[in-house]
């Protein structure tokens, strides 16, 4: 889930996600196929091969999985096909959300989402009807308790080509285009700096707050999507307050 600018504070919210480990390696293995069959097995020339095979280490995914997923993308090894579909529309209290999935049967897929949308206060729109409020960004977060010093991330970054740095909340937050990903996180690693959050995702203009009881459905909503076997990512443009879990 992404939400606003806060990530750190949203990846502590996806920590429910924990409870499904086995659905987490399915789809990071389901990623690396797809990444495999449309950009090739090697990741020195697939930037999104190489974010998938970083996400499977960050899971701990075994080798032999990541292996055949690679298999499968290439063709050596009989798999299912997927087709990447993504769907728009607005969850409770109007907020925009889109929904990236990976899917072998789209009908089935596209009433289960549509299905998830009405039950919990949303409505399934049409393609492009809230793309239009996000752009594909490199987002990285970092710790203030590693102790790096703002003023030199902020040298290091830009000189890599990141767009931005801000510091909120116990984390730097720094923002890329996509193409400059891979410079801004090669000059993180060859400094030894750590992050918490390296992802290329949809990032929206402008947020909007939430609270009350639309803030406790889009939260349940938010959730029954990422746990939905298809679903890849969820993202959305809203704020929510500190204190729903």
């Amino acid at each position: 889930m992404a939400g606003h600018s806060k990530w750190a504070n949203i990846k502590h919210k996806k920590g429910k996600m924990d409870a499904i480990r086995g659905k987490i390696t399915t789809k990071i293995s389901r990623e690396i196929t797809v990444a495999v069959r449309t950009g090739g097995s090697d990741p020195t020339g697939n930037m999104r091969l190489k974010l998938a095979l970083q996400k499977a280490k960050e899971n701990n995914i075994p080798k032999d999985n990541i292996q055949r997923a690679i298999q499968k993308g290439a063709g050596t090894l009989e798999g299912a096909n997927y087709e990447e579909l993504t769907y728009e529309g607005y969850g409770p209290g109007g907020v925009a959300l889109m929904v990236e999935a990976m899917t072998d049967n789209r009908n089935r897929t596209a009433a289960e989402i549509r299905h998830l949308f009405s039950k919990y206060g949303g409505n399934l729109g049409e393609t492009g009807c809230v793309s239009w409020m996000f752009k594909k960004k490199g987002i990285f977060v970092i710790d203030k308790e590693t102790g790096v010093d703002e003023e030199e991330l902020m040298m290091l970054v830009l000189d890599a080509g990141a767009e931005d740095l801000k510091s909120e909340d116990g984390q730097f937050e720094i923002t890329t285009a996509p193409e400059e990903f891979v410079k801004v996180q090669e000059a993180l690693e060859n400094n030894n700096i750590n992050t918490v959050v390296a992802q290329i995702a949809m990032v929206p203009d402008t947020t909007m707050a939430v609270g009350g009881d639309d803030a406790t459905k889009l939260m349940k909503l938010v959730e029954l999507l990422e746990e939905h076997d298809d679903v890849q990512e969820v993202y959305g443009n809203f704020d929510l307050p500190e204190d729903i879990e």
